[in-house]
């Protein structure tokens, strides 16, 4: 081991150069991450606290303030509460549809968009439009454009001899129009991360490819995919945790309905506080999502972790 020598009054003492190398690298990472840290603890610290403590009180509503300890009461009362587990399962079938139809659609429009050809500039332009767009907005033209009586949807149905379809009035069609809207949404932010991630692909791996006669399907299957599965597991990651959050678009276009249909569990909660004036009850809800979401990205994180150490 290599050391650095130090001369001093009373002789010389050696320093282990190694030693004093990691402990530079450990304050100078801690150094970068302190600030943020702070910043996080201070703004999450007093409402993940305060939710937790009205979690286990009564709550009066006459001054809107936790009135006496009732323990574990409020958490048994949710987990009694069958619309709660309902909207946990409505939330788990828009996660597996939505998401693996986002991550495809995004990473082959990344590839065409990529592609020479002519207008992709103009294409890429476009693609950003969903992104900018309120989400309560966009859920609000969705509604307008499937209307069943004055929508543009159903006229186009109807000049190909289909429909009318109600699309907010049954169950499966009010899930498909929240996924369809979701997926219209948040496709275009998964092109960028995979834009980006094919733009930092090696050019040569692509042209030898080419010189061997891979079609544009071949090269993404074959060639493509394989260098992107880490990327592709961070940004199923990424998306996830904004995923497992959707509320505003399910709250402009339906309401949650019909009857519970489309009532995800952030909104289902959002109606037991503020509607039902339910707020220890909801507080309850809202941690015991928090440990589902915790515990799913832990894992997620380890898969990923995985991924790319096997890449």
């Amino acid at each position: 081991m290599s050391t650095t020598v130090l001369g001093t009054r009373t002789g010389t003492r050696r320093i282990p150069s190694r030693r004093v190398s990691r402990l530079t690298d450990l304050a100078a990472r801690w150094g970068f991450v302190t600030p943020a840290a702070i910043l996080l603890i201070a703004t999450l610290a007093y409402p993940i606290g305060y939710t937790l403590y009205i979690s286990f009180a009564a709550i009066n509503l006459g001054t809107f303030s936790p009135d006496e300890w009732v323990g574990w009461d409020n958490y048994l009362t949710v987990f009694e509460d069958d619309r709660f587990w309902d909207s946990l399962w409505v939330t788990f079938v828009y996660l597996v549809f939505a998401l693996p139809l986002q991550m495809f659609l995004g990473f082959l429009s990344a590839f065409l968009i990529n592609a020479d050809w002519k207008g992709r500039g103009v294409v890429r332009a476009a693609f950003i439009i969903p992104m900018v767009i309120a989400p309560v907005i966009a859920g609000g033209i969705w509604r307008m454009l499937l209307d069943p009586l004055w929508g543009i949807a159903n006229y186009l149905l109807g000049i190909v001899g289909l429909g009318p379809i109600e699309w907010l009035a049954d169950p499966f069609w009010a899930m498909f129009t929240i996924i369809l809207i979701d997926t219209w949404r948040w496709t275009p932010f998964i092109t960028l991360i995979a834009s980006a991630a094919l733009l930092s692909l090696p050019r040569d791996v692509f042209e030898a490819a080419a010189i061997d006669g891979a079609n544009w399907w071949t090269t993404l299957w074959r060639v493509a995919m394989p260098l992107l599965v880490p990327v592709i597991a961070a940004t199923f990651v990424v998306r996830w945790l904004g995923a497992v959050k959707m509320f505003d678009i399910a709250l402009a276009a339906t309401h949650g309905g019909p009857g519970r249909a489309t009532s995800v569990v952030n909104l289902f909660i959002y109606e037991e506080a503020f509607r039902s004036l339910k707020f220890a009850e909801s507080a309850a809800m809202s941690l015991i999502v928090l440990v589902i979401t915790m515990v799913l990205t832990a894992i997620f994180l380890r898969g990923t972790r995985m991924l790319e150490e096997r890449n």
